[in-house]
């Protein structure tokens, strides 16, 4: 075992600076009073001694602690083998970085774990929360709630219009307190759709995600305004749950093709489910395009480029979805705008215009009908390769 090794303290540093003990706390904790030269004096002996400030002690100066949970609504067994989450909690970490604050992530496997969920929450532990992955009946935002911890989610909150559900938080995903971070998903999937469509493709199919959840719910009803734009094109057989997983996608696929043999266009809900089905018509003998045509959602590299075909499918910006939800949330913290404005806006729409695959795109813009005073919503685009 090492010995544990003294650390410089406060009075160390005031007595190297020649100032008081309380005039070094100040400066240390970026409080205001304190003239310029003394600061710098104060400054220089932090840099000498090596001193770090105790975070218990300047958290009750301060008030804050620095540190921001994460609370993503699924299993570890999820969250590590799906790399939508590496991506998102990437762009949360690096705006987290930039402001040296820490990452708490906080997963919920059962009810039991909402209940520890909310209880460190109420503690006192942390500044904010960002919270994703929710599902419709998740006690989750009624929790937070109650616990009094500002608060930013990813993806557009499911809770109905009239407050119920996602446990009685008696909010609406338009209730101007409610803060979120989402991508363009009815607009996206209308893209891939009609994408099929100029195809030539009359027997399109839709394999879902888990519609519990606001983005599956979006992408489907993406699915139906284009498919209900031709007289009898709509076909409810056509229209397969799966869980934004490839195993679900492989079952997804093969009932479609036991239900409906004639298909020969897929919309698939997410890029996993997108390579489960590649893998059940390669397995079927259906060649991709020519038989069928397939479309993923969420362009996740290396997933899409390493398809089999190399799959063409929506690109949502997914690190800068989690990027963007730090940033709101510290803004709040900080005592600014907690409010997105049109900066936050057109942000996320630039940068997808600068990464965007050189293999043709398609862009769309905001998903909903009406306008979320709460909401932030990036553009989507689509992405052609050769699955389609």
């Amino acid at each position: 075992m090492t010995e544990a090794v003294s650390r410089p303290t406060l009075e160390a540093v005031a007595a190297r600076a020649g100032v008081s003990r309380a005039t070094v706390s100040r400066v240390v904790n970026g409080g205001d009073g304190v003239r310029a030269p003394l600061a710098e004096r104060v400054r220089q002996a932090v840099a000498e001694l090596g001193y770090v400030p105790n975070q218990a002690a300047r958290s009750l100066v301060t008030k804050r602690h620095d540190a921001v949970a994460v609370v993503i609504a699924e299993p570890e067994t999820r969250v590590f083998t799906d790399p939508f989450f590496a991506l998102q909690l990437r762009g949360i970490s690096k705006e987290l970085t930039a402001h040296d604050n820490q990452l708490v992530l906080l997963l919920t496997e059962g009810r039991d774990d909402h209940t520890r969920v909310a209880r460190y929450l109420s503690g006192g532990h942390v500044d904010g929360a960002l919270v994703f992955s929710l599902h419709l009946d998740d006690p989750l935002p009624g929790l937070i709630r109650d616990a009094g911890v500002p608060t930013v989610f990813g993806g557009r909150p499911g809770w109905g219009d009239d407050g119920h559900g996602a446990g009685d938080t008696r909010r609406t995903a338009e209730d101007p307190g409610v803060v979120y971070v989402d991508c363009d998903n009815r607009g996206g999937a209308r893209a891939a759709v009609r994408h099929l469509v100029g195809l030539g493709r009359r027997r399109i199919a839709h394999l879902t995600g888990p519609l519990d959840q606001t983005s599956a719910v979006d992408r489907l009803d993406g699915y139906r305004d284009v498919m209900g734009e031709a007289p009898g094109a709509s076909d409810p057989r056509l229209v397969v749950e799966s869980d934004f997983t490839p195993a679900g996608g492989e079952r997804a696929m093969r009932e479609l093709l036991d239900r409906c043999p004639d298909v020969d266009g897929v919309f698939a809900a997410n890029d996993l489910t997108a390579l489960g089905a590649l893998r059940v018509l390669r397995a079927r003998g259906r060649r991709v395009p020519e038989d069928v045509a397939v479309i993923g959602f969420d362009d996740m590299l290396p997933v899409a480029e390493e398809a089999d075909p190399s799959l063409t499918t929506v690109r949502q910006d997914i690190e800068e979805m989690g990027r963007l939800m730090a940033r709101l949330l510290l803004r709040g913290l900080s005592g600014g705008r907690d409010r997105p404005d049109a900066r936050d806006r057109t942000d996320g729409h630039d940068r997808q215009e600068a990464r965007g695959a050189t293999h043709g795109r398609v862009r769309t813009g905001p998903a909903l009908d009406r306008p979320h005073a709460g909401g932030v919503i990036l553009p989507t685009t689509l992405i052609r390769r050769a699955s389609a």
